[in-house]
């Protein structure tokens, strides 16, 4: 049965305000385009949860979409600050903002442990760390098996996970290749799915190659034919990343009145991502398209 839908009913019927909502994508592959939607729906009270919050997270926090951080590692990368986090959680501009942080292993652990339905995950990266006096649900508990106590952190269910592809077919079942971080976990713990992908292809397609179907259809409620919808973050073999654009957020969001006219701008006066691919223009499409690194085949067999 087909999930296909637009990016604007996708987020109007499964992102509901005082959600928690995770955009996964280590590097590459993060949905600004859902978060764009987020941002003109104007939702509210979002809990927003990320290993590794940058522009896209600062933007929606700047849009007053969110009340708490759930987080590990927090910047521009390679650039910077966040400025419009930092304004929230320093001055309450928009608003407040609550955060809650772990190590990167922290959060992996927390999306594995909702997803296998785990009561708790012991990791060992907080020995020595000041997470321990800033976060009280990172706790310790006796190692049943001997050697002492260990620490563990409590499942992450996200009401909703927002996961960016390469490629889907209509029932959601996903491919992605390159850099993979935690969608597969977030995905398996979180109440609901959206698949956005850059290419909507057959099923056959899909079926030829399972070891990238990492996102299986039966886990996804939406999916959304979003092409560039990762922009200024990349999508392998897509397109790459916009450095530029991650250098000009540094000065874009500096002052809450100049980010607030980039919103306008840029998100508030798009209908959707497709305006927003068209106003960036081609010479920007262009100059990110990258050069063709092809895969060699495999052959998995056929018994008749």
């Amino acid at each position: 049965m087909s999930k296909l839908t637009s990016m604007r009913e996708a987020i109007a019927e499964l992102v509901r305000d005082g959600d928690s909502v995770a955009i996964e994508g280590f590097t590459h592959l993060i949905c600004f385009a859902a978060g764009h939607e987020i941002i003109r729906q104007r939702k509210r009270n979002l809990t927003l949860c990320r290993l590794t919050p940058d522009l896209i997270y600062d933007q929606m926090v700047a849009a007053g979409c969110a009340r708490k951080l759930v987080f590990s590692y927090l910047g521009n990368p390679g650039v910077g600050s966040l400025h419009a986090v930092r304004r929230a959680v320093e001055k309450g501009i928009p608003a407040p903002l609550e955060l809650e942080e772990y190590t990167h292993f922290g959060m992996v652990a927390r999306y594995i442990a909702g997803a296998a339905n785990l009561p708790f995950y012991p990791v060992r990266t907080f020995a020595g760390s000041d997470l321990l006096r800033v976060n009280p649900l990172i706790r310790q508990v006796e190692n049943p098996y001997g050697s002492g106590m260990v620490f563990v952190v409590p499942p992450l269910n996200p009401d909703v996970a927002i996961i960016h592809v390469q490629r889907a077919d209509v029932e959601g079942n996903a491919h992605i290749w390159g850099l993979v971080g935690v969608q597969v976990e977030a995905a398996f713990a979180a109440k609901r799915v959206i698949v956005v992908a850059e290419e909507i292809v057959d099923e056959a397609i899909i079926r030829s190659d399972p070891n990238r179907t990492v996102i299986p259809g039966l886990i996804v409620n939406a999916v959304v034919h979003e092409p560039f919808g990762a922009h200024p973050s990349y999508a392998q073999g897509y397109y790459d990343r916009d450095t530029e654009a991650y250098i000009a957020w540094d000065t874009i969001s500096r002052e809450h009145q100049t980010l607030q006219q980039w919103l306008d701008e840029w998100v508030y006066g798009l209908s959707g991502r497709a305006e927003y691919v068209d106003k960036l223009g081609s010479q920007v499409w262009q100059r990110l398209k990258p050069d063709d690194a092809w895969s060699g085949q495999v052959n998995y067999g056929r018994y008749c």
